[in-house]
């Protein structure tokens, strides 16, 4: 069995799907999805076909071992990305090729729903207030929502209060809330609003200082009790080492679209696991990635939660989670959880003429870009 074609896929809003296909016409699909440097990880895939096509795509380890260690620089979101979206494309394909779930090859299934929450945006409280109540009506029973716009390294204390009214809203609405500062908070505003959110009962805190300021990170955990979660800027086991050792972080949100795909996660995964820590994967993408977190979820008994896109988020252009989805039951909330798929592979089915249709008008997505009143530039 080889490797006779590894095709990449520019589709709106802003992904990047992967499709491999071996000489026997089994093929599979994965997600290299890079939000804003889509055309980086095109780049990244010519390298990939040089090697791979010819090789067997069940070989699944040594080719991840081989795209990751065999062109002397490794690592970073680029190239990372590109090999997500390989190594889940070929888990899709062996699954398929076999009749198996990506569950099941990887140990058997030890849930058969993982839970989920969805992003949540509004300027006031009444705007969240409607926007948790939508989530509601979704299916879900978590959401996730924006903490701030940058915090510069002072701000007023009414910024504060304000978060927190924001937050008891969707709370009122019914919803468990998780809230990402996206790293846009300073050390001393960071503490400063943590501590003052502790009360309210959090599901977690999503990075609350950027990854590279990890002594800051380790300086909150300190100071509260809510849980910390981080992880979606980093981009193997060796990234997430330090965080786990330094003890500074309760959840971690591995990207399967940038974190090396399935194979990677669920070693990243085992390692918090040893460390007594949570799993709950970033996915603010397509429903490839998504299809692949579910199948961490499946096999992982440290997952806890499953970010999806949906609807009222992501939806540009008539373009949402769903939208080159087949089988959309498989990626549809009820009562607040998503099941596991159980069709072979990664479990989503798509559709390949309108994949390839979209390709007339493939996207460039960039990073919106904000800026503080002053004119300095803002995190996004």
């Amino acid at each position: 069995m080889k490797i006779t074609r590894i095709e990449t896929f520019l589709v709106p809003p802003r992904w990047l799907f992967v499709r491999v296909e071996a000489d026997d016409g089994t093929f599979g699909w994965g997600e290299a999805s890079l939000e804003g440097h889509a055309e980086a990880v095109l780049g990244a895939f010519e390298p990939v076909r040089d090697r791979f096509i010819g090789s067997d795509p069940r070989r699944i380890e040594d080719i991840w071992q081989i795209a990751y260690r065999g062109g002397f620089y490794r690592g970073g979101p680029v190239m990372m990305s590109a090999l997500s979206g390989l190594d889940q494309a070929l888990w899709d394909l062996k699954g398929r090729h076999y009749g198996l779930s990506a569950w099941e090859m990887l140990g058997g299934r030890v849930r058969d729903k993982v839970r989920a929450y969805a992003w949540i945006g509004g300027d006031r409280p009444e705007h969240i207030a409607d926007a948790a109540k939508a989530r509601r009506e979704q299916g879900f029973s978590a959401v996730k929502m924006n903490a701030t716009a940058e915090l510069d390294y002072l701000a007023s204390p009414r910024a504060l209060e304000e978060v927190s009214e924001r937050v008891r809203a969707a709370q009122a609405a019914g919803m468990d809330v998780g809230l990402d500062f996206h790293g846009r908070v300073h050390r001393a505003m960071a503490k400063q609003l943590a501590k003052a959110l502790e009360p309210l009962g959090l599901l977690f805190i999503e990075e609350p200082v950027l990854s590279e300021n990890p002594e800051v990170l380790s300086e909150i955990s300190h100071l509260v009790a809510t849980p910390i979660a981080l992880g979606e800027r980093l981009y193997s086991r060796w990234d997430f080492k330090p965080f786990l050792a330094s003890g500074a972080v309760d959840i971690l949100q591995p990207d399967l679209s940038h974190a090396g795909g399935l194979s990677e996660c669920r070693r990243i995964a085992a390692m918090a696991e040893a460390f007594d820590v949570a799993v709950a994967p970033h996915c603010p993408l397509g429903p490839l990635a998504l299809g692949a977190c579910l199948q961490l979820a499946g096999c992982t008994p440290n997952v806890v939660l499953q970010e999806m896109s949906i609807g009222i988020h992501y939806n540009q252009g008539g373009h949402d989670l769903l939208s080159f989805c087949a089988n959309p039951d498989v990626l549809t909330p009820v009562d607040g959880f998503l099941p596991i798929p159980t069709g072979p592979g990664l479990g989503i089915e798509i559709d390949e003429d309108k994949v390839r249709a979209a390709q007339a008008e493939p996207h460039r997505w960039r990073n919106p870009i904000w800026r503080q009143v002053d004119g300095s530039f803002a995190e996004w």
